[in-house]
């Protein structure tokens, strides 16, 4: 297997220290690859392109298990790709995070005494900007820790010079196409924030509250609605009852009294309301309701705003300057007073959106924003999924993605913040409205009247740009050329619908419908060993530093690559870290053993008739594990093929093929060398196939072995076609009968390393040649004077005697022997009784049927087992 790559011979090293400690091995490690630039893609070479634009984290965030998840993957797509021969670029950044960062430094003023408006806004921006210098960005050092393999030259950040120019031109772009337009509409507010936040800054959460029904109206002319926003009353500009609803339709076209006000409101009918919910009649609030207003717009009513940006009421004096919670109480009252109150129920648990940045109570409430009108931009996004441009992976997700394009509402881009990207509009002093890009001139100056926006855009606007803006869009740039569209977006199904739609529609309208990536890999979400959800509330939350710092990357790494199955959730919990350690220890005292033991890459592997069945056996296990792997990266089946890895590397190669081999091993010569260079060769491609999920110890063994560069650069294995299914015949006659051996000695109660007196009687020459092996393994001495079979074992058609005299008591054995015959006995009765029941089986469904037959033939294996054991025991 030849070298992708020109590798540079270093020192060869025949010893590796008796652990493993990679506290002593990743630093110094992961600053060598990126000094040699093993990372950097080159736009110049005629390489193919493989490409992964980075998640951009929080500039305000650090390294959680989310991320190091969903790093490690995108790792280790990035490494295989770069060791199969093409250029390949995963491309790092950061999200300026306008809502988070800007409270981070309004917190920091707080200390102070001061507010963002005692600096003004200037000074304020300049003072996040320190900020960021100075604290941001911690997580980039964290991803070093992890070991991720990105290209550190092309560094972003959503608000740098690139990305802003960015930013500005689609602004225009979308302004002049008439995709962009500025209208009242319902938002979520932050009276905290003092801001709109998109729906993915909504966290919803049960709380406690109350249910109050309220009468509306008098005698036969009133109607009941319930509410758990009494206070929102005030705003009402009508009820809607389902025009369809007996029982109101005498009252539609109707005015009733709002309780409390000076006001009369219609009963207007409308589909939207279930006539089957509550009352079949509900309140109409269309300046603080999303369902209300578009009810309102339908009917023409008024919207009247009831609170300000704080969340406190400005209408009907004895509510004026209450804060919502207390006007929801003080109103309750109220109608308490009047008799107005029909039912109260108290607690009332229910769903309620809170500020994710801040956790206050999130207000629906009428603002005049900034939108994007994304019917067209939708539909395209639906459209490059259904005709193929772009795949989903798993693809029962792709049901979600088209129920949330297919269903997409403007979206509001403008923020009420002072970190962001400024929305680049001016207002003249005549009314006039300007669209200013990034190569223009504002229209006039402030003293002339002219004024630009005062709101930023949307966090989401930025970074539904990342794929092509951190390529050098809008400018025509080599990287653009060579590295667009992107292969992979990996990213949790939990942002499908806010940041995979978002490039979506940006990407295929700014680069004239070449998608933004070709396949949308979506994972799962990182929970803890119990399957919960990971929150500071149920004390749950894990560092992954900490279990870096206990037990090393790798295998940080591999256990979170264990657990990876394509859309699904994953589990994780520290013993399973701990057990990954152990795997990344047991690699290091096998390739260990197999450099003391004379392993080597060095010349051509030798003719199939100079190798052992052994040799043979693990070659060709190897070429199918080569080509299994490579199916499961192709599938993003990381759970899969990292569990394939394991099983092959310890089950395969350690426990099996090292141990087989040792009897050649000590015995040294010619075969000895050929084994030798066997597994050097097995050792070499196992490194290969391990690297790109856990990177350190394999590059520090596989440099060991092999005297050369560095395994990021080495060539991935390929399936060479080996195949040999007699030596995989073989080896596994010879596994059946080492196991069912080790089975009885451990039911014995026989030590690990207790010697027994055996004869083997084997089947023919085959079994025959590993004899010795199958010795050492099983602790077998040869047959003396005096040898009395005491235990005689048929498997896989070998006998083995076994001379257990002196090891055992063979009457209390015999009693346990009677007492399992007994039981398996019983077993097989019970599943003959039910198995020859006809009306069982006629009403059984067949997976039932299918369980029992199978406790049937577990019953006869276990029943002739036992018995043959019983029959080996002598008599007393």
């Amino acid at each position: 297997m030849t070298e992708n790559a020109q590798q540079q011979p270093t020192a060869p090293i025949t010893e590796l220290p008796t652990q493993y400690a990679p506290a002593e091995v990743e630093g110094k490690l992961y600053e060598r690859w990126v000094d040699r630039g093993y990372f950097a893609a080159d736009a110049k070479s005629d390489k193919p392109a493989y490409t992964i634009v980075i998640p951009p984290p929080n500039v305000t965030g650090s390294l959680h298990l989310g991320h190091a998840f969903q790093h490690t993957l995108m790792d280790a797509l990035t490494r295989r790709k770069r060791m199969q021969g093409f250029e390949s670029l995963w491309l790092p950044g950061m999200d300026h995070a306008g809502i988070a960062t800007q409270n981070k430094v309004e917190q920091q003023l707080a200390e102070e005494g001061k507010s963002r408006h005692d600096l003004g806004r200037e000074e304020f921006v300049e003072r996040v900007w320190q900020w960021k210098e100075e604290y941001g960005g911690k997580i980039l050092g964290q991803m070093r820790r992890l070991g991720d393999g990105v290209d550190w030259s092309r560094e972003r950040f959503t608000m740098d010079e690139g990305l802003s120019k960015a930013v500005q031109t689609i602004f225009k772009k979308l302004y002049d196409d008439g995709l962009i337009y500025r209208a009242e509409r319902i938002i979520n507010w932050c009276p905290r924030c003092l801001t709109a936040i998109s729906d993915i800054e909504v966290e919803y959460q049960e709380d406690a509250g109350e249910l109050v029904s309220i009468r509306y109206g008098e005698g036969e002319d009133s109607l009941v609605v319930a509410t758990t926003r009494a206070e929102t009353m005030l705003g009402d500009t009508a009820v809607a009852v389902h025009p369809d609803d007996e029982r109101y339709k005498h009252l539609v076209g109707k005015q009733i009294k709002l309780p409390l006000t000076d006001r009369s409101i219609p009963v207007v009918a409308d589909t939207h309301v279930d006539p089957e919910f509550g009352t079949g009649a509900v309140k109409v609030t269309p300046a603080h309701d999303p369902n209300d207003f578009a009810i309102g717009q339908r009917h023409n009513l008024p919207n009247m705003t009831i609170m300000d940006e704080h969340g406190v009421i400005t209408v009907h004096g004895p509510f004026l300057g209450l804060d919502r919670f207390e006007a929801r109480s003080a109103v309750v009252g109220a109608l308490r007073g009047q008799g107005r109150i029909v039912a109260e129920k108290r607690p009332y648990t229910h769903s309620v959106g809170h500020c994710s940045r801040c956790s206050t109570t999130v207000e629906p409430r009428l603002s005049l924003q900034w939108w994007v009108k994304v019917e067209t931009l939708a539909k395209a996004a639906g459209d490059a999924v259904r005709d193929g441009r772009v795949s989903i992976h798993p693809e029962e997700m792709a049901k979600r993605y088209f129920d949330w394009v297919d269903n997409l509402n403007d979206w509001c881009i403008s923020r009420q913040l002072w970190w962001g990207h400024r929305i680049p509009v001016w207002y003249g002093p005549d009314g006039e409205v300007v669209c200013v890009g990034p190569d223009e001139e504002p229209p006039g100056t402030e003293a002339e009247g002219w004024k630009q926006d005062t709101d930023v855009l949307d966090t989401w606007f930025s970074s539904g740009l990342w794929p092509f803006s951190t390529l050098g869009w809008p400018e025509q740039t080599p990287d653009l050329e060579k590295f667009y569209s992107t292969d992979v977006l990996l990213t949790g199904h939990d942002i499908i619908f806010f940041w995979v739609a978002r490039m979506m529609m940006f990407g295929l309208y700014a680069m004239d419908g070449e998608a933004p990536f070709k396949t949308i890999a979506l994972t799962g979400l990182v929970r803890d060993e119990r399957g919960k959800k990971m929150s500071k509330s149920f004390g749950n939350v894990v560092d992954p530093l900490d279990w870096m710092d206990k037990y090393g990357s790798d295998a940080v790494r591999f256990t979170l690559a264990k657990g990876a199955n394509p859309g699904t959730d994953v589990p994780i919990g520290e013993d399973w870290v701990q057990a990954s350690s152990k795997f990344a220890n047991k690699i290091w005292n096998a390739t260990r053993f197999a450099l003391m033991n004379g392993a080597t890459i060095e010349g051509e592997l030798p003719a199939a008739e100079r190798l052992t069945a052994t040799d043979r056996w693990i070659l060709s296990r190897l070429n199918k594990t080569v080509a299994q792997v490579d199916a499961y990266y192709d599938d993003f089946q990381f759970a899969k093929l990292s569990d394939t890895l394991y099983h092959f590397a310890w089950d395969e190669v350690f426990d099996w093929y090292v141990e087989l081999s040792k009897t050649t091993f000590f015995a040294g010569g010619e075969q000895a060398r050929v084994s030798g260079r066997v597994l050097g060769e097995v050792i070499d491609v196992m490194l290969r196939l391990l690297h790109p999920v856990i990177p350190f110890v394999t590059e520090t063994l596989w440099t060991t072995l092999t005297g050369r560069e560095s395994l990021v650069i080495a060539e991935w294995p390929r399936d060479s076609g080996f195949r040999d299914e007699a030596a995989e015949t073989e080896i596994g006659t010879v596994q059946a009968v080492v196991t069912e051996v080790r089975r009885f000695r451990k039911e014995q109660g026989l030590q690990d390393g207790q010697k027994v007196p055996a004869r083997l009687t084997l089947d023919g020459t085959a079994l025959a040649a590993h004899e010795a092996a199958i010795r050492q393994l099983l602790r077998l001495q040869p047959e003396e004077d005096g040898f009395h079979a005491t235990a005689t074992l048929p498997v896989a058609g070998a006998t083995v005697a076994l001379d257990l005299s002196g090891t055992i008591d063979v009457e209390a054995e015999r009693k346990r022997l009677a007492k399992d015959l007994a039981a398996a006995q019983k077993e097989r009765q019970q599943a003959e009784a039910k198995l020859g029941n006809e009306a069982f089986l006629a009403k059984a469904p067949d997976n039932v049927v299918d369980k029992i037959r199978g406790r049937l033939t577990k019953a006869d294996e276990d029943i002739a087992r036992i018995q043959a054991q019983l029959d080996g025991l002598p008599q007393v």
